[in-house]
C-alpha cells in the first residue's frame, strides 16, 4: 500500500497562530478588511519591513506566510498559486519578486518567513499597540536590541580597559607594599 506524504498535501505554517477569534472591524465590511490586508501584504513584499497597528500586522502575517509557503511548494507554474498571488498582491510586478527573489531566499528555511516585533507607541496615551512586520533576511539593520553584553561594543571595550588599568595599579601598589 502506497501512502502519500501528508505534508505535501497540506500546507504547514511555520509559526504559532493565535488562539481565539480576532475582533477586527472595518467600515466597509469584509471587503474593506480584505482590501486592507491586500495593501498591507503588498507593502510587506515591496518594502520587506513595515510598521503598523499590531492587530493588522498579526493578521497579515498569516497571509504572507501562507502565500510564501504556497509559492515555495508549487512554484510559478501552478495555476492556483498564481491566482492566489494575483489576488493578494496588488502591484503585479511584485509577483515576480515573490517567485524570483523571495522563493529562492526561503528555500532552506525551517522556521517562519516573517518576524513580528512590538514597536513603541507613537505618543503617550495612544490606544493602539504598534508592531513591525518584516520578512526575514532583508537588507535592513536588525530591529532586535543588540545584546549589551557583547565584548566588541565600545562601552564594553572602554570598561575592560579601565578594569585592566585598575587591576594593574592595584597590583603595583600591593607589590610595592610587599617590597618595603
Amino acid at each position: 500500500m502506497n501512502q502519500a506524504k501528508v505534508e505535501k498535501l497540506v500546507s504547514r505554517l511555520r509559526y504559532n497562530i493565535r488562539s481565539g477569534p480576532r475582533k477586527l472591524k472595518n467600515i466597509d465590511g469584509p471587503e474593506g478588511r480584505l482590501r486592507k490586508i491586500q495593501k498591507t501584504l503588498t507593502a510587506v513584499i515591496k518594502y520587506e519591513r513595515i510598521e503598523l497597528n499590531y492587530a493588522r500586522a498579526d493578521e497579515t502575517r498569516g497571509y504572507v506566510e501562507q502565500l510564501i509557503s504556497e509559492a515555495l511548494r508549487h512554484g510559478p507554474h501552478h495555476k492556483e498559486t498564481m491566482e492566489l498571488a494575483n489576488f493578494w498582491i496588488i502591484e503585479k510586478q511584485l509577483v515576480h519578486k515573490l517567485f524570483k527573489v523571495l522563493v529562492p531566499r526561503y528555500e532552506n528555511y525551517t522556521t517562519s518567513f516573517t518576524k513580528l516585533h512590538n514597536a513603541p507607541y507613537i505618543y503617550p496615551g495612544f490606544a493602539f499597540k504598534r508592531a513591525i512586520l518584516e520578512l526575514k533576511g532583508n537588507i535592513y539593520p536588525a530591529v532586535e536590541q543588540i545584546n549589551p553584553y557583547q565584548h566588541n561594543l565600545l562601552h564594553n571595550i572602554l570598561l575592560d580597559a579601565a578594569r585592566k588599568e585598575y587591576r594593574l595599579e592595584k597590583y603595583k601598589k600591593i607589590s610595592a607594599d610587599m617590597n618595603l
